[in-house]
């Protein structure tokens, strides 16, 4: 029989996905069947249930009520997760190594073993679903700039408007990526550039709503968390009430001083206790029946205190983005066990499931744990890629990463590090592709490039010490 020799691309494609499945295995093996949050608890029961609200993405619920039909529990969506997130990988690495650059190429496959997104995809999370759809996509735009046909660009912007659907922020990541899948004409002048951004973002806006509405989700007044959040902080900042005179407060300045914290809006939650006569419990039982709509009286606020909102804000994102430090040294930035359960389900303790945990714990306590860091290395990994060969990826990723990171500024009520799963993952596979390439940059530009994250790392240290 004649022998059949394999071509060494070939070689190292299959490398690469044996990689890849290794790296899947690894998260597998640890976190089997798949672990458990709150959050991904009551989207199992809904999902299970038919019975539907919009206070977690209706699509996750939808798609796990589906799955569970065939195989129950959190298996089949720990595996949906691992193959979006590494088969985004193991093709961007492939597309890359195919365009002669083998070393980054591997490089970029090296970035899906961060420790953080290891223990993140072992967990059921809208924020890991999410970041496995960016990367496909990723992968599919490193087709389409190598001459793939437009199929690749339809696929992908199809998984970035599904991603859209996962979290009402997440327009801020598909953006970038979007505008670089469709025709370069769209793109090509600045008010070109402008109108497509406007249509897309529109469009990606759209997504959720239009989403809801298919699966028939009922409202759940969700989007109450940020405006009480922020009327709490712009009462704590602006020494003024600016809640609705409905909650019939006696002096709700001293109450909302009590209930505030900088980080998160939980004590305004109906779970806490004692509940904050200014929270969620009181607006929806004093303030909803008298017709007052969230949105347009947070607006009203806004414009009337801006320095106290913005003082607000700031302090809330460099919180978040741990610029300054948690004030809550106990909160671990993940999740080692599920809470009890109606089903039984659980991650059961083993070897490679300590390691990965200790592994992120620990990097999550160095600057490798500061999204405001990732942010900022996206930042000059813009500049330092612009205009260069690898820009047709290294654009879209780090505009990406820094709009869905500084969303946060205005689109957040809590400090959980997996919000940032996407931003750090984002930043470092641009940061990886500008590396590749880096003895061909001026050396003024790189210096010019990275000297935020540089003030980023003297400011955060210094805010620790």
């Amino acid at each position: 029989m004649k022998r059949i020799e394999r071509h060494p691309t070939d070689r190292a494609t299959l490398a690469m996905t044996l990689v890849a499945l290794l790296g899947a295995a690894l998260t597998a093996a640890a976190y089997w069947p798949g672990l458990m949050t709150w959050d991904s608890m009551r989207e199992y029961r809904e999902g299970l249930s038919g019975d539907i609200d919009d206070w977690h993405p209706p699509v996750v619920e939808w798609v796990w009520g589906r799955l569970a039909q065939i195989v129950p529990g959190p298996a089949p969506m720990l595996v949906l997760q691992l193959a979006l997130y590494w088969g985004g990988l193991v093709l961007l690495a492939v597309q890359v190594r195919r365009a002669g650059r083998p070393e980054v190429g591997w490089g970029l496959l090296a970035c899906g073993f961060l420790p953080l997104a290891l223990a993140l995809t072992g967990a059921i999370l809208k924020d890991s679903l999410m970041a496995g759809a960016l990367l496909v996509a990723t992968g599919l735009l490193a087709v389409r700039l190598r001459g793939g046909g437009g199929w690749a660009s339809v696929v992908a912007i199809v998984l970035l408007l599904f991603a859209a659907t996962l979290r009402f922020n997440a327009f801020c990541a598909c953006l970038p990526l979007t505008i670089a899948l469709l025709p370069r004409a769209w793109r090509r002048t600045w008010p070109r550039l402008v109108l497509t951004g406007i249509v897309a973002t529109a469009a990606l806006m759209a997504a959720m709503p239009i989403a809801n509405r298919l699966i028939g989700a009922k409202p759940s007044g969700v989007e109450l968390s940020l405006v009480i959040f922020d009327l709490g902080g712009i009462t704590e900042h602006g020494g003024g009430d600016v809640f609705p005179r409905q909650l019939g407060v006696a002096d709700p300045v001293r109450v909302n001083h009590r209930c505030y914290r900088p980080d998160k809006w939980d004590s305004y939650s109906d779970w806490v206790d004692p509940v904050c006569p200014l929270g969620y419990t009181a607006w929806n039982t004093r303030v909803a029946p008298a017709g007052v709509k969230p949105y347009p009286f947070w607006l009203r606020a806004v414009v009337a205190h801006p320095i106290a909102y913005a003082e607000h804000r700031l302090t809330h994102f460099a919180i978040n983005t741990r610029l300054l430090p948690l004030a809550d040294s106990v909160e671990r930035p993940v999740q080692v066990e599920a809470p009890p359960n109606d089903w039984g389900y659980h991650v059961t303790p083993n070897r490679v499931l300590h390691a990965i945990d200790a592994l992120t714990v620990a990097s999550a306590h160095t600057p490798l744990g500061w999204p405001i860091l990732w942010i900022a290395l996206a930042l000059g990994a813009l500049v330092a890629g612009w205009g260069r060969q690898e820009a047709g990826l290294v654009v879209p990723l780090a505009v990406s990463a820094i709009l869905y990171g500084c969303g946060y500024l205005v689109f957040s009520v809590a400090v959980e590090l997996r919000y940032h799963l996407w931003t750090e993952l984002a930043a470092l596979l641009a940061t990886m592709l500008v590396a590749g390439g880096w003895r061909h940059i001026p050396r003024r530009r790189l210096v010019l490039a990275y000297l935020p994250a540089a003030i980023v790392l003297v400011v955060g240290t210094a805010f620790r010490l």
